[in-house]
């Protein structure tokens, strides 16, 4: 052990002193190697008990995400579903109607497309951007 010095007031040093003589300690010394050696190990328990509160808020939020990523596959597979039925359902125009139709139903498309944007804030809105400019690309 290397010898170290600290400087305390002399009423810091009366009551270590005392305190040390009250614990049974041998020498202040040794009260105070006791003193910094329990504080240092509080402070290890902390920080455990920090890494263990962390670890639960991580748990959670991979619950939550996982959760999110069950619903957004089951909405793709409800879209999925609803789109093939209405491709079956709906019978394709005659040949002289069908520029017409391709025509109007670009216009409500569009449509829906603005609709949605509105419908959306945030980062769900960006989304939509990115994803009609995909789409027009």
């Amino acid at each position: 052990m290397l010898p170290r010095a600290i400087r305390l007031s002399e009423e810091t040093m009366e009551a270590v002193g005392d305190a040390a003589k009250q614990r049974g300690f041998t020498s202040a010394s040794a009260f105070i190697r006791y003193a910094v050696e329990q504080e240092l190990a509080g402070r290890r328990e902390e920080l455990t008990g920090a890494e263990e509160r962390l670890i639960g808020k991580i748990e959670r939020v991979e619950r939550e995400q996982l959760r999110l990523v069950r619903m957004l596959l089951a909405l793709f597979a409800y879209l999925d579903t609803l789109t093939k039925t209405l491709l079956t359902c709906v019978p394709e125009p005659q040949s002289d109607a069908k520029v017409q139709a391709v025509a109007l139903a670009k216009e409500r498309y569009d449509r829906l497309l603005k609709s949605a944007g509105r419908a959306m804030a945030g980062e769900s809105k960006l989304t939509m951007h990115e994803l009609v400019a995909d789409v027009e690309g």
